[in-house]
């Protein structure tokens, strides 16, 4: 596992990890401002089978409030990634350490905000 993100490998189909994952941020206070279906997209542009991989950009408002009142390039970081996927018939989820994320900035203002936001997603995916 890389150490940019947190994985988990759940007992669900695909659709069931995609559905579950949307109801655990939501219950942590994000929203999905984008869902990029990249089997699909990769089918039409390529002509390639990935399989089910989906990336879903997941944002909590008042985290990314906060973040961008501490430095407006963060945009540039944000939403926070979260994917599922299958492999070998296995179904995973993996989300975006946004402690690793917000390093790169060296900007110790956003440290407490990558802290909330990493708690979140945490339970987020455990919930899963």
């Amino acid at each position: 596992m890389p150490s940019y993100g947190m994985t988990k490998v759940v007992d669900l189909s695909y659709q069931q990890a995609v559905d579950k994952v949307t109801d655990a941020l939501k219950a942590e206070g994000f929203g999905i401002l984008a869902t990029i279906n990249v089997q699909e997209t990769l089918k039409q542009k390529l002509g390639v089978d990935l399989g089910d991989y989906v990336i879903l950009g997941a944002c909590n408002p008042q985290l990314a409030y906060e973040a961008l009142q501490t430095e407006q390039e963060i945009g540039l970081l944000l939403p926070c990634n979260v994917i599922v996927y299958t492999s070998g018939g296995i179904t995973k989820v993996s989300v975006l350490d946004p402690q690793q994320a917000l390093g790169i900035t060296n900007n110790d203002a956003l440290s407490p905000i990558a802290q909330q936001a990493k708690v979140k997603l945490e339970r987020a995916l455990a919930a899963v």
